[in-house]
């Protein structure tokens, strides 16, 4: 078994990921200003490959992208399907974490990355980020004589804080202190409070607060789920 602090970690970017998808449907579309057909302008275009803006587009690409792993020997995971992963003859294994465009690889040996880096640039236009530094909005560093690694989002929370002008606000060291008592009696109680309450983002707060919690911020587990609870009818204690 294979340490993550003994792994190699390198980051890429398909480009155009949502134009290699196939059409297996009969989708039409005006023809572009300035490539109007002269004597067809009513003629419309029937799509053979897939397009940005179609609905369609990233469950196209996901087959396609999904297919093609499966075809070298990757097995999907079961409890994520953008999770792939393949046995190495030496025993170990080789990890591509996929969303939607982005890619991230990891495995013991530099050999083995570069190979699927070919293997995928045979099919796709890839761009090489090199050693990953950050996805997703997640910093990632490593202290190897330490033998330690590091998941930060120190500047997502930064710019998450500023967005709701709360970056001069107090610290605690307890998201959610004991003696704050959040039921369904402290629900906005008058049509003006309703009214005030349009004015803040709440569900934002929420959402926001939500992305950090599943990446780096375990500890917000059980104020997040606090706080949903309130999400169709706040209150300014909330």
């Amino acid at each position: 078994m294979v340490s993550a602090l003994d792994m190699e970690l390198e980051q890429l970017d398909v480009k155009t990921a949502f134009l290699h998808g196939n059409s297996d449907e009969q989708i039409y579309m005006l023809q572009l200003d300035g490539f109007l057909e002269v004597g067809k302008e009513n003629h419309v275009c029937l799509l053979k490959k897939s397009l940005y803006g179609l609905k369609q587009s990233p469950r196209k690409w996901y087959k396609m992208f999904d297919a093609f792993m499966v075809s070298y020997n990757f097995v999907r995971n079961e409890f994520d399907n953008c999770v792939y992963i393949r046995n190495l003859q030496d025993g170990s294994y080789i990890y591509l974490l996929l969303y939607v465009d982005d890619m991230l690889i990891a495995t013991k040996s530099k050999t083995d990355i570069n190979a699927l880096k070919a293997m995928l640039s045979s099919e796709f236009e890839m761009k090489d980020l090199g050693v990953t530094k950050k996805i997703l909005g997640m910093e990632i560093w490593r202290d190897r004589n330490a033998g330690l690694l590091y998941v930060s989002q120190k500047k997502y929370i930064e710019k998450l804080l500023q967005s709701f002008q709360m970056e001069n606000s107090k610290l605690v060291s307890t998201p959610l202190a004991a003696h704050f008592k959040l039921d369904a009696s402290t629900l906005p109680s008058t049509d003006e409070e309703k009214d005030d309450m349009n004015k803040v983002p709440y569900l934002s707060v929420v959402g926001s607060l939500m992305y950090a919690m599943v990446c780096t911020r375990p500890d917000l587990a059980h104020d997040v789920s606090v706080f949903s609870k309130f999400i169709g009818n706040p209150r300014k204690d909330h």
